[in-house]
């Protein structure tokens, strides 16, 4: 009976769709740690007594250490496997809300948002890591639905945690979020596994018609050490930083905006304000956007689709600018800004996969990833400081609008010929053939 039991476990842990399903479980339960942050940002403001830029420390922190430690994590998993990594994360993660609601000092406050920042680290990075081995015919869906998954989980706590924070207090709330979060991730880290040695995706990668889908992939894959020599890696990582600042600092600073312009509290719908609606609005768009966008991007190609989505980025931060005093506006706008900034972790983790091959694909993507460290200096912390010395928000917002189209600008016409460049002499149009 055990031995049946066990061989049923592996038949299961073995099938992708099974596999995807737990990555998708596990960045939904850490989502909460960055997307509901601006709720804890007046709290505690108030209840250490200090600026909201010292506050704002704690979540560039936060994002350093997620994404400046993902390379060192990513490689952990491409050698001893998803399931310890994304276990010893979660645990970090839910020391870090505990201590987050037991702290009374700003050091305290930073040490375990660095802490947290560790241990979501090890989580995405590890289940981005199986998305791109298992499903290396179809990265851009894969990869949307583990990412979407990374957004829409907060949808959930949203509100519950802001209650919590109104009737007990910041401590509880990150207290219990804390408790829960720890646990979640510990059961769903059980089952998780890489593929074995010499596995193929199933055949049939085609698109309509029986026509090769429009990605080119590498047919060898390069080491970490070949990618960062390589002026592509350089180009794509540039462009990262400039289109994740304007989403980063929208979705870190939604609460101080919305109070700055005096609709946070304004009724949008019965019972439900601005902010708690904008809030809960911005996780369900950004979690349906990233699917969409990969799902996109397997079809008309990953740059076509940089491009589209960071011009229409441009375009959103623009009409939040004009509109940021009218409840509706607000809500609208962001939601548009978080629908087109969602696609760049997407797009980019594909592209990685596509450009680099999947045999490193976790400590690959990690290393891209520290892009988002660098975008969150700016948008985190700098954002802040600017607000604070011109006492408006209208320069931050224009340097979003500069930085999507500037990026959307390169993509299209310096990034696609140069990947086509680079992948022209070993491009495989079916990635049921590429390095699994």
């Amino acid at each position: 009976m055990i031995r049946d039991w066990r061989g049923s476990v592996g038949r299961w842990a073995n099938d992708r769709a099974w596999q995807l399903t737990a990555c998708v479980i596990a960045m939904a339960a850490i989502a909460s740690p960055q997307y509901t942050w601006t709720l804890f940002t007046g709290p505690l403001t108030r209840g250490l007594g200090v600026q909201l830029s010292n506050v704002q420390v704690a979540f560039t922190l936060f994002i350093l250490a997620q994404s400046w430690l993902m390379p060192v994590l990513g490689y952990v998993m491409d050698r001893i496997g998803a399931r310890v990594v994304v276990a010893v994360g979660g645990l970090l993660v839910g020391v870090s809300w505990v201590g987050c609601g037991l702290v009374d000092s700003l050091w305290g406050l930073y040490l375990f948002c660095s802490i947290g920042g560790v241990g979501v680290a090890g989580v995405y990075g590890a289940c981005m890591g199986l998305a791109l081995k298992w499903f290396p015919d179809r990265r851009g869906l894969a990869t949307g639905l583990v990412v979407g998954a990374y957004g829409s989980g907060a949808a959930l706590t949203v509100v519950p945690i802001r209650r919590l924070i109104q009737g007990a207090g910041y401590p509880t709330a990150f207290i219990a979020g804390g408790l829960l979060l720890g646990v979640v991730l510990l059961v769903v880290a059980w089952p998780m596994m890489a593929p074995y040695p010499g596995w193929r995706p199933p055949e049939g990668n085609r698109g309509r018609g029986g026509e090769p889908r429009r990605v080119q992939q590498a047919a060898r894959s390069a080491t970490p050490g070949q990618m960062i020599r390589s002026g592509t890696f350089h180009l794509l990582y540039f462009v990262a930083i400039l289109v994740t600042f304007g989403g980063l600092m929208i979705s870190a600073q939604l609460k101080p905006i919305a109070v700055a312009h005096g609709i946070d509290m304004v009724p949008i719908l019965p019972g439900v304000d601005a902010l708690s609606f904008t809030l809960m609005a911005n996780l369900i768009v950004a979690a349906l956007a990233r699917p969409f966008w990969g799902w996109l991007s397997d079809r008309i190609g990953r740059y076509s689709t940089m491009a589209i989505a960071f011009t229409l980025g441009g375009m959103a931060i623009l009409g939040l600018l004009e509109f940021v005093r009218a409840p509706w506006g607000f809500a609208l706008f962001s939601c548009l800004t978080a629908f087109t900034w969602g696609a760049s972790f997407v797009l980019f983790s594909a592209a990685i996969g596509d450009t680099f091959g999947s045999a490193y694909a976790a400590t690959n993507n990690g290393i891209h990833y520290t892009s988002k460290g660098v975008a969150a200096i700016f948008a985190g912390w700098g954002a802040a400081r600017v607000v604070e010395a011109s006492g408006t928000w209208v320069p931050v917002f224009w340097l979003g609008v500069v930085c999507n189209l500037v990026a959307a600008a390169i993509v299209l016409f310096v990034l696609r010929p140069m990947i086509a460049r680079v992948v022209g002499q070993s491009v495989e149009r079916s990635p049921a053939r590429s390095a699994g």
